[in-house]
């Protein structure tokens, strides 16, 4: 159902509050180089400091700034069972696509646990499912019996693998097989997974540079190995440089000295080390993103 370059979306803010016209210019910039879905608040997105009246009035900005050209798939995922239905029942009603729903994070639910959760989701909210597992985030690994069990539910389509475990995300293919869509959350292993069986990414680099993650997977799509492989090298110091510190601190900074966003970021997240900031403005540089 969903593949491709996905874009993890940023949440752009200023003066505290979420900027609206910047984050309808920043979706327009996506669908204009070629990415296949937009997910707001996710991660990237800062959605664990967003109120609950902004997370849903982002998801209604991004549904009614797509204007069904491209899927929205709404981050609406929470530690709270009960609140991640709320939240994906207003998705739904505003006319979301699709949902991505994270691993309940702090909790550290049991394996049955995290099945029972996507589950009542799945059966409160009919909406085609994306589970998310990012044991880096959460503090628990979703293993692929539990996703290959939730395979088998209608609504849970795919996956955002960010585990970083290339081996358990075959085993997911091979359990699961066509049941569930495997996508990388995680933009340097884009191409690895693609190898295995993967049909896209759920991607941050993709903020600044979409047009070149998308075709770097329409090529290998299209069976020209070469030239994803090529695509893939020449983003891969990219990739690495949205990790300089935590995510969406470089993205958000690098979406700044590119001229697109203001920058703010909300408390606990704070500016870059100046450090690590010379080496993102290298890397943008380099990449010839700098103006």
């Amino acid at each position: 159902m969903f593949k491709g370059s996905i874009v993890a979306i940023v949440t752009p803010f200023r003066n505290g509050k979420v900027d609206e016209k910047t984050f309808r210019d920043l979706i327009e910039f996506q669908i204009q180089n070629g990415t296949s879905a937009i997910v707001p608040c996710g991660s990237t997105g800062e959605s664990a400091t967003l109120s609950m009246e902004e997370h849903n009035r982002a998801i209604d900005i991004a549904v009614e700034a797509v204007r069904k050209r491209v899927p929205v798939i709404a981050g609406t995922g929470g530690n709270s069972t009960r609140e991640a239905i709320e939240l994906t029942e207003h998705a739904r009603k505003t006319g979301a696509d699709a949902t991505l729903q994270v691993t309940p994070y702090y909790n550290k639910p049991t394996q049955e646990g995290l099945y029972q959760h996507f589950k009542a989701v799945a059966k409160a909210v009919p909406l085609p499912q994306v589970l998310y597992n990012v044991p880096g985030r959460t503090s628990v690994n979703m293993l692929p019996a539990t996703v290959a069990r939730l395979a088998e539910l209608p609504e849970v389509v795919a996956i955002k693998e960010a585990s970083g475990d290339l081996g358990q995300m075959a085993e997911i293919v091979r359990l699961a097989g066509d049941n569930i869509t495997l996508l990388s959350g995680d933009d340097n292993l884009t191409l690895p997974v693609l190898a295995i069986g993967g049909k896209g990414v759920v991607s941050v680099v993709a903020n600044i540079v979409p047009k070149d993650t998308a075709q770097m997977i329409e090529a290998w799509e299209n069976g020209q190995p070469d030239k994803a492989k090529g695509l893939f090298y020449k983003l891969l110091p990219l990739c690495q440089a949205m990790f300089y510190e935590t995510n969406p601190i470089p993205v958000k900074t690098a979406l700044a000295l590119m001229g697109k966003i203001d920058g703010e970021m909300r408390l606990p997240l704070c500016p870059m080390a100046a450090a690590n900031l010379d080496r993102l403005k290298k890397a943008l540089n380099d990449y010839g993103l700098m103006k």
